[in-house]
């Protein structure tokens, strides 16, 4: 098949302009909303972390099912853009209720509105990431598309970390204000993007024809070894910061001797270098390949996530380089993954003929959720060792240390021993797209008209003999 046109810097920025909000929901509920509802309106580490737990590995089983019905969805506005646009109101009630929570709310509050804030984000990012693979079918362009995608995830997350600073300068408000404005930010945001997403950006016309796309469908789509191999590195990936993110506040505050305000600066740092790392990782997959530009990246993450033990307690230059070196592999999982799971979606279509971009992306977004619930779940295993966030000890901050370090390094080192002999690289990719557009050429040749079809008019009788 022939690639799609390069799309334009202004289209792909008001694509990947959904992020802003999304990320900005996305961060708190991995870094501020857990340990916010504990320390802040009263409940227990193991009620908050079984919440987050369990709500998040129950809405995983809600990605096969939304992607089933986006690949089957036929509208006019093409199969992801309604979706984007029906997650807007739900997220926009969920986050009210989440951000601007009092104290005195008790588990049953936690426990609904963290369901519905779930669905809604389901949909909105399942919709976007797919939407972004059928942007282009181009091996490079893919990564390009996903590195806006990317970039918007990180601006927004620097900028819903800019909110509790600014509230405490301008306003002099505390951390609940901070937290508040977070939610604010989610409110006035996510229906200004997703519009301008739907109204400049365009969907590529969906196959015409309808196919299963169901729960068997998605468990087939899971043994292809291409998709086993990505999906592990993925969780992986995802699990190491979702680990060193809810315990990011607690050993800077505990550990390094760093206030809550400081600390949110410094996990700004980590975000900006983030943001640096966004335009470099397609860079280094150009001329790598996408899986090799991971494994460097899995490598990288790895050192400077243990270096962070021996840096000098306080908000110093070294410190403040070493979390910029940790933050820039950030960006690289995300957009690459991506990426190369829409190659595999051309992969899918060579082999069983249907296109099945929304159940792939099911897939994924499946195990960003694994892996960011298991990172919650730290939080019990936290406490299991003998941490208490009131009462400092030496085997509590012990633990915390390990958790913190030395297990996320871990993770990172094995996405890279996974990831570096990862089968579907540039030269197989351009074979399967060859082979598409024969198959498409071949059938299209079918379908014409007798007058129409192209067909071998045998030898000329001058060279026949």
């Amino acid at each position: 098949m022939t690639a799609a046109p390069r799309r334009s810097t202004a289209a792909l920025a008001a694509y990947a302009s959904p992020t802003l909000p999304l990320a900005g929901l996305g961060l708190p509920l991995v870094v501020y909303l857990p340990e916010y509802y504990v320390s802040e309106l009263g409940l227990s580490l193991s009620v908050v972390g079984t919440a987050f737990l369990l709500v998040r590995l129950a809405d995983i089983i809600l990605d096969p099912i939304l992607g089933g019905l986006m690949d089957r969805t036929r509208t006019r506005w093409g199969r992801f853009r309604p979706w984007l646009m029906a997650s807007v109101p739900l997220l926009m009630a969920a986050s009210y209720a989440l951000f601007m929570a009092k104290p005195g709310i008790g588990p049953v509050f936690l426990w609904s509105w963290l369901i519905v804030v779930y669905i809604g984000f389901s949909m909105a990012v399942l919709a976007q990431t797919a939407w972004g693979a059928v942007l282009s079918s181009d091996y490079q362009q893919r990564s390009r598309i996903y590195g806006f995608w990317s970039a918007g995830n990180v601006v927004g997350m620097i900028l819903v970390l800019l909110l509790p600073p600014l509230v405490a300068f301008t306003l002099k408000g505390d951390h609940a204000a901070g937290v508040q404005a977070m939610g604010w930010f989610i409110i006035v945001l996510m229906p200004l993007t997703a519009l301008l997403a739907g109204a400049v950006v365009g969907e590529p016309p969906a196959p015409s024809q309808r196919h299963e796309a169901g729960l068997k469908q998605y468990f087939d789509l899971l043994k292809r070894p291409t998709v086993q191999k990505l999906l592990i590195a993925d969780l992986l990936m995802g699990l190491a910061p979702g680990i060193g993110g809810a315990l990011f506040f607690f050993f800077f505050e505990r550990i390094k001797g760093i206030p809550k305000d400081q600390a949110g600066i410094l996990l700004l740092v980590y975000f900006v270098a983030a943001l640096a790392g966004a335009p470099l990782w397609p860079w280094i997959a150009k001329v790598t390949g996408k899986h090799t530009s991971l494994a460097i990246a899995g490598i990288m993450y790895a050192v400077f996530q243990v270096a962070a033990v021996v840096t000098p307690n306080g908000v110093n230059t070294f410190a403040i380089a070493v979390l910029v070196l940790a933050g820039l592999p950030y960006s690289a999982a995300p957009l690459l993954v991506r990426s190369m799971m829409a190659d595999i979606g051309d992969e899918e279509r060579l082999n069983s003929g249907v296109d099945r971009t929304g159940l792939l992306y099911a897939i994924v977004n499946g195990t960003v959720k694994l892996g960011f619930a298991l990172a919650i779940g730290v939080f019990l295993v936290l406490e299991k060792l003998g941490f208490d966030p009131k009462i400092p000890s030496a085997q509590g901050d012990t633990a915390l240390i390990v958790l913190y370090t030395v297990v996320p390094a871990a993770l990172g080192v094995l996405v890279s021993v996974i990831i570096v002999r990862y089968p579907l690289d540039a030269r197989r990719h351009a074979e399967i797209l060859a082979q598409l557009e024969a198959r498409d050429a071949a059938q299209a040749n079918a379908q014409a008209s007798p007058h129409d079809r192209i067909s071998d008019p045998g030898p000329s009788p001058s060279t026949a003999r």
